[in-house]
């Protein structure tokens, strides 16, 4: 897909665009509704666990997290973790907790499973909360277990694999992967502790059978839960330039060696492909025949442009700035 030009490049004091055309786009085809298996499985393996782990992206900590998790799982004592934070802006994580506690969030950890921080603080609380659970009834058992839910590619198996690596000192037992589905079923128990005892179930990723809005469908596309090129890569590369000149982050500029910061998608494309010699050979139909003519290969310059976002080089972002811009409401 070839977005349109529209000249509006120049330095960072540029009227950026206030708005992100979102009409004609079929949210529902980013995201097939193949995943109510896996959810049942989840129902399914309720009886054996004591807690509900729920990771979910730090840089969308208000949007994009699946209903149906609350309503079929939301019997168990349930802890969120923020996974990626090193990647979200968090300057206003106080904002953040207050919006979560109004919708009756109040174990809440932000974590970076890259680098394990925080990754201590979630085992005693998944105790604490089992403990004093009014449906704690133990018995003879000392283990505790806790399942792992969460939409594609937030980290599940990474959080995982972060508490054995700090409480048992062991290696992967999950596989880990930078595209949506990676995990493809509920799996046996995993232990991620000695004292106490306890083990995790991983699950697969699952999204709402009903994404909310085309804007939540591109933030959930931008931080990777779905494969780009069922959105579009130039679209999403469109909406992550919006998304960066509109919060005034101009990290890209300077990574990629540009001029000026610029709102002009196709623009940007055609200095990234060029400054990383991404071009392609295209026929061109002259009158004296066909003449190979080197384009700028706009595909790969999006991807590149992705990729580098996603993978903080451009600096951390709060994709869900606008929604802490307007006062916290209690689920009715």
């Amino acid at each position: 897909m070839r977005l349109a030009s529209r000249a509006l490049c120049g330095a960072a004091g540029a009227a950026w665009r206030d708005s992100f055309p979102l009409g004609g786009r079929d949210v529902a085809r980013w995201f097939p509704g193949h995943m109510a298996k896996g959810l049942r499985k989840m129902q399914s393996s309720l009886k054996l666990v004591d807690c509900i782990i729920e990771v979910h992206d730090a840089r969308i900590p208000l949007s994009g997290r699946n209903p149906l998790f609350q309503e079929t799982l939301g019997l168990k004592p349930h802890v969120l973790v923020l996974n990626k934070m090193d990647l979200a802006d968090l300057k206003e994580q106080q904002k953040i907790i207050q919006h979560l506690e109004g919708k009756g969030l109040k174990n809440v950890v932000f974590t970076n499973c890259v680098r394990d921080e925080n990754i201590k603080q979630v085992i005693p609380m998944v105790r604490g909360l089992v403990e004093s659970s009014y449906r704690y009834h133990r018995g003879e058992s000392l283990e505790y277990c806790a399942m792992v839910i969460g939409i594609p590619n937030v980290g599940k198996s990474s959080l995982i694999n972060a508490l054995r690596r700090q409480h048992l000192r062991k290696g992967k037992a999950t596989r880990v992967g930078g595209e949506p589905g990676i995990t493809r079923a509920v799996m046996s128990r995993i232990q991620v502790c000695e004292r106490p005892l306890m083990f995790l179930l991983d699950t697969p990723g699952v999204l709402a059978p009903r994404i909310a809005s085309v804007e939540m469908g591109l933030k959930l596309a931008l931080c990777g839960t779905v494969l780009d090129h069922l959105v579009g890569e130039e679209t999403l590369a469109d909406y992550l330039l919006y998304t960066l000149n509109r919060h005034q982050l101009f990290g890209y500029v300077q990574h990629y060696g540009l001029d000026g910061a610029c709102d002009d998608i196709a623009s940007v494309l055609k200095r990234v492909a060029v400054r990383l010699g991404k071009t392609q050979k295209v026929k061109v139909l002259t009158g004296t025949g066909d003449v190979n003519v080197i384009q700028p290969n706009y595909a790969a310059a999006a991807r590149d442009f992705l990729r580098t976002f996603r993978s903080g080089l451009l600096g951390p972002v709060m994709l869900d700035r606008d929604v802490l811009r307007s006062p916290p409401l209690a689920d009715p």
